[in-house]
């Protein structure tokens, strides 16, 4: 590793979710290039119960004396305080929030249990805004007290989502709905810290992952994507997130990535692609109809999953 390695020297992360999977890649790159980390975790299954403290122990076992654990779920404004707290408490600063948690309980929409989207609710998107929201005054306020001749360019925000999010799968509405979410909560965040020279950016992962690994595939064609999914290491996650956290990428801000393997995107975000005009504000059923023909057509979104959207070979 080149002698410039340590670029997160004297910076303080709080990732969560971290104890397994891309989480636990993602603070043992942040840990290689210099950072202390703070992992939340609960340790628990995929679908949030169960929760061991002794697979967190493992993960801060692996990753060192530069790691600190910090076993709770995250989904509620107490956990969350508690999370920010610790960091400071142990290394008087927090400069990087890395919100990875989250949990899956699929159904058919028709077959959905109330419990179980208010669950994935809970978890993935109201997690991701208690953690923000408790980090938010800590990292604003190292901004304030930043010396003029040498600017804040450190509070950095990743929020990890899913392609789910905005292609839809079957049978993830309540994973869907989350992930989705934690996109809008992304941008009005960048936008409530821009002016701190806060950056918050999303990443949707492609990589081996208990996601990943409890995909059930619904044809020939998710079966193939989920055999090729999970032969991509989450290093290449990891190494996304690093560069959003270093000063490299003080500028970006509010933006939605991809990473597969050696391949990154960069995502357009939902803005208006076509429009027509009505003679009136109460146009008939038949000028309605007629118009979005002629000017919506070739326009339409195809409705597939993001499975069969992604489902070539991927360079690893």
């Amino acid at each position: 590793m080149p002698q410039n390695h340590l670029t997160l020297a004297g910076r303080v992360a709080l990732v969560t979710g971290g104890a397994r999977g891309i989480g636990f890649a993602i603070a043992e790159k942040l840990i290689q290039h210099g950072a202390k980390v703070v992992v939340a975790d609960s340790g628990g299954a995929i679908d949030g119960s169960s929760p061991d403290p002794s697979v967190l122990q493992e993960a801060i076992d692996r990753l060192g004396k530069h790691s600190l654990g910090c076993q709770l779920d995250i989904g509620s404004a107490d956990a969350a305080q508690t999370a920010v707290a610790a960091a400071v408490d142990q290394w008087g600063r927090l400069d990087i929030v890395i919100n990875n948690a989250a949990i899956l309980r699929d159904h058919f929409i028709f077959k959905a249990k109330e419990a179980d989207f208010e669950e994935v609710i809970r978890v993935n998107l109201a997690g991701y805004y208690y953690v923000l929201a408790a980090a938010a005054p800590i990292l604003r306020g190292q901004a304030k007290r930043a010396d003029q001749d040498s600017p804040y360019t450190w509070g950095r925000v990743v929020n990890i989502v899913s392609t789910a999010g905005f292609y839809g799968n079957y049978g993830q509405s309540s994973y869907a709905s989350s992930k989705s979410g934690i996109f809008g909560l992304t941008r009005a965040a960048a936008l409530d810290l821009a002016r701190a020279k806060i950056t918050v950016n999303a990443i949707a992962p492609f990589a081996r992952s208990r996601v990943t690994e409890m995909i059930v595939p619904a044809n020939e064609e998710q079966a193939i994507y989920k055999e090729r999914a999970l032969r991509i290491k989450p290093q290449s996650v990891a190494s996304m997130v690093y560069w959003l956290c270093s000063e490299r990428a003080q500028g970006i801000s509010g933006q939605l990535f991809g990473v597969r393997g050696r391949e990154v995107f960069l995502f357009s975000q939902p803005r208006p692609v076509r429009q027509f005009t009505m003679e009136s504000t109460e146009a008939p059923l038949d000028e309605l109809a007629e118009k979005a023909e002629e000017n919506f057509r070739d326009s339409y979104t195809e409705l597939v999953t993001d499975l069969e959207s992604f489902n070539s070979k991927p360079l690893v």
